[in-house]
């Protein structure tokens, strides 16, 4: 596994420290956009956003008995076409 601070730091000019402040950045931004209920875009990338889960009920799967699923909201990440394109070998 490659940390991406890691990648941003070998494609461009910034030292360590600034590498680490323009990625904690983008993180924080995109956290906080989602927790906001805001879809956030990152073109040719993907789109952020919450998801919300509907109660329901669902079976331990160990004992096969009945169990309340509470409703919660979770993010989401829907991978944009040229990031699609590019994991499935298809890069133009």
């Amino acid at each position: 596994m490659i940390a991406c601070k890691e990648i941003v730091k070998a494609s461009t000019n910034l030292t360590a420290a600034d590498t680490t402040r323009a990625v904690d950045a983008l993180l924080d931004a995109i956290m906080d956009g989602v927790a906001a209920g805001k879809e956030v875009v990152i073109p040719g990338f993907g789109t952020f956003r919450r998801r919300e889960r509907s109660a329901r009920t669902g079976r331990n799967p160990r004992t096969g008995e009945a169990i309340a699923i509470e409703a919660k909201v979770a993010p989401a990440f829907l991978a944009g076409k040229t990031f699609k394109d590019i994991v499935a070998g298809d890069r133009k």
